[in-house]
């Protein structure tokens, strides 16, 4: 049964390190994921596979 909780994490801020509404499983892969923090209040476009979390940097063409 211990395997079973290391499979499942909860989704943290990548600014603040608070626990935000997403809970990850390990074979879970999100791309261009706009998570969303409830206590820094800030939004942020994440990559995630194996639990390992990415944030996209936007383009600099884009930043009109």
């Amino acid at each position: 049964m211990n395997d079973r909780v290391e499979e499942r994490r909860w989704l943290l801020c990548p600014v603040c390190g608070a626990k935000t509404r997403v809970l990850l499983l390990r074979e879970t892969e999100l791309k261009a994921f706009p998570l969303f923090c409830p206590k820094c209040r800030q939004e942020r476009v994440i990559n995630t596979k194996n639990f390992i979390i990415e944030i996209e940097q936007p383009d600099a063409e884009t930043q009109c």
